[in-house]
């Protein structure tokens, strides 16, 4: 299968560096493009990973009429209007994270992939961390989250608040647990280092009963990577950048857990975690997807309601800093 990456920053590397492997790999894949507007950033992925650097997805197409699938890692503002024209070109699209710039706009992707049956996937990269798919089958009605996602200060998307950039991963893998509506958001952020919000605290309370907090930075001092959830007589904690989960049993559940604690009423079990790098499994998925037009495992539906709750949350926080005044306070 001929793929291209669009989007030679950060990002795009890496999703040029994973397709290159696969190739390496023999799975199937050659990489045959790389498009960026600064050309010579193009040209050095390219060469790095034994491809052609071009200016334009046009010039992309021009070329190489064969390409069959495409990585969209440009600023999320373009994502309309690259993945647009990839597909109205008879190319697959994986769109990364977040989806759009608007719902309308998330929408209208919607409404282009249905109309010429093209395979759309949203790259929330977490769906396929190891922890995250060995925690899924131990799902039975989680009630109440506490996620932690904390990063160093990076000038890298400061086109997006710290909830689009980041917190939206949480975000989606907890919509994915809980399957339930959302019913109240209560948020607060700011910014500090930069004009977007760049840490942000959020609760949210869901159709069922479950509440989840997050907190989200991007000016920690430290990198931590956590959620951890509470069900019926269970405790299970996850570690994204470990690929790891913990489950924490009390009664009847707990009869069988590999180890006991210092309570002898509570075992502790690991599930098996199979290590993988999340971007590999990500795009190995959307290509298989591509090959037997199956639906993918993050479809636009789901990429379209992160955003939404995302984009509520950013509402709620700009009500809040109105509420308290922060802008007279910051001045």
């Amino acid at each position: 299968m001929n793929v291209a990456v669009i989007g030679a920053g950060a990002f795009g590397r890496n999703h040029a560096r994973v397709y290159h492997q696969l190739a390496k790999d023999r799975e199937g894949v050659r990489l045959v493009g790389v498009v960026d507007p600064d050309l010579a950033r193009a040209d050095d992925v390219a060469k790095e990973f034994g491809c052609r650097g071009f200016g334009s997805v046009e010039q992309l197409i021009n070329t190489h009429h064969e390409v069959q699938a495409a990585s969209v890692a440009v600023p999320t503002v373009h994502h309309l209007e690259v993945a647009r024209t990839l597909m109205q070109s008879g190319i697959d699209v994986l769109i990364e994270k977040p989806l759009a710039t608007s719902l309308s706009e998330a929408d209208e992707l919607a409404r282009v992939a249905k109309r010429l049956g093209r395979i759309a996937q949203v790259g929330h990269l977490e769906r396929f961390n190891p922890a995250v798919r060995a925690t899924f089958p131990l799902i039975t009605k989680p009630m109440f989250f506490e996620v932690h996602r904390l990063s160093v200060f990076t000038p890298r998307s400061l086109d997006v608040d710290v909830v689009l950039d980041l917190m939206i991963h949480d975000l989606d893998v907890v919509l994915a647990f809980v399957n339930s509506t959302v019913t109240e958001i209560r948020a607060v952020g700011l910014p500090i280092l930069s004009a977007k919000v760049d840490i942000a605290n959020v609760r949210l309370q869901f159709a069922s009963g479950c509440v989840a907090n997050f907190t989200a930075s991007r000016v920690s001092t430290e990198r931590v990577r956590k959620l951890r959830f509470f069900q019926p007589k269970q405790y299970i904690s996850l570690d994204y950048s470990r690929q790891d989960v913990m489950v924490f049993s009390v009664g009847d559940e707990a009869v069988g857990a590999a180890q006991p604690t210092v309570n002898p009423q509570i075992g502790v079990a690991k599930p098996p975690v199979t290590s993988e790098e999340p971007l590999r499994a990500e795009l190995k998925s959307f290509l298989d997807s591509v090959r037997k037009k199956s639906n993918p495992v993050v479809s636009l539906t789901e990429g379209r309601r992160a955003l939404a709750i995302a984009l509520d949350i950013l509402a709620a926080i700009e009500q809040h800093r109105n509420n308290v005044d922060l802008d007279r306070l910051q001045r």
